[in-house]
């Protein structure tokens, strides 16, 4: 009898060692639209993850805010009913007060400079504090340079945006900003701000070309104004039990292909821009990029002190000193 239950104990833990590896799928959430380079993104992460993995990671993407808004994706990643979430880096400013400094008003003169500080020690510090919120960072893609658009007229000077009822995002540095530019300021949702844009609930917003198309912005807006008045970095994060449940294989595939994924968007963001103006123009758009910087970042400069006065100067001063490499 001992014999035969070793026997059974032996075949049993030789079927169990036997057994494939069992499969994950990874939900990956976003708020854009299919149409949006952020889709192009999670494409190809899923792809590579999968192909990488021989198929034992696979990745599920939900586009368009199908799993709920910014902050409710945020709270499903940091919960573990999201695996992987990508929302612009302002709205974990709740969790990380100093990150909101990468989205200060004319923070970053260039693509290049802002891509060297977020890939960088400075960025790179950033993606490692999320882990204290339940998160592991990825990568920084890129939503690009915000510019306004209204149903009034060109935007040129300050004086221009005085009056107009702004849709802001949930970051305080552009709240602060709008503010100070007389506007009239109003938190609303991005999935709500086609038809608050119809409707004349508000009548302009800031966002990055691409999204200005993506969402079709160009049907209940007439113009757009290059204002370029902040650099709008994306950030991806993954649930960390999530990832430390995964091989370290699977975790090192993960952290490749979010980067090549986000090399790659970065370049498809910066090749397709003047074809996204003229597809604007194309739908209508009335396009000026004769904006008067130096009048806005005087104006705006208070934005500046009133973060530095909350959180102090010690992020501000290491991506001043990063840029300046």
């Amino acid at each position: 009898m001992k014999t035969l239950v070793k026997s059974l104990c032996m075949a049993s833990a030789l079927a169990l060692t036997a057994l494939p590896a069992v499969a994950e799928t990874l939900r990956m959430a976003h708020a854009a639209p299919e149409t949006d380079l952020q889709q192009n993104l999670s494409t190809f992460f899923a792809e590579q993850v999968a192909e990488r993995t021989n198929g034992d990671v696979t990745v599920q993407i939900f586009p368009q805010g199908q799993l709920g808004n910014d902050n409710a994706m945020i709270d499903g990643a940091r919960s573990g009913i999201i695996d992987i979430v990508m929302v612009g880096l302002n709205n974990f400013s709740g969790l990380m007060p100093e990150s909101a400094a990468f989205t200060l008003p004319f923070m970053f003169p260039d693509r290049e400079t802002a891509y060297a500080v977020l890939d960088g020690e400075v960025g790179q510090g950033v993606l490692t504090s999320f882990e204290d919120h339940g998160l592991k960072g990825l990568a920084f893609p890129e939503n690009g340079y915000r510019n306004m658009t209204n149903s009034r007229g060109p935007i040129r000077t300050p004086d221009d945006v005085k009056g107009l009822r702004m849709r802001v995002n949930s970051s305080k540095a552009l709240n602060d900003m709008f503010q100070l530019l007389e506007a009239q300021p109003q938190q609303i949702p991005v999935a709500e701000l086609y038809t608050a844009l119809e409707t004349g609930v508000v009548n302009s917003q800031d966002h990055p070309i691409g999204v200005t198309l993506s969402f079709k912005f160009y049907e209940v807006q007439k113009y757009l104004s290059l204002t370029q008045h902040a650099y709008a970095p994306l950030a991806v994060a993954m649930n960390l039990n999530k990832f430390n449940g995964l091989t370290e294989e699977q975790r090192q595939i993960i952290m490749d292909v979010a980067k090549e994924a986000t090399d790659m968007q970065r370049q498809m963001s910066i090749d397709s821009e003047a074809q996204m103006i003229a597809d604007l123009e194309a739908d209508g758009m009335e396009v000026n990029t004769d904006v008067d910087a130096a009048a806005f970042q005087e104006v705006v400069k208070p934005v500046w002190d009133n973060f530095i006065s909350e959180n102090g100067d010690a992020m501000v001063t290491a991506i001043e000193e990063a840029s300046a490499k």
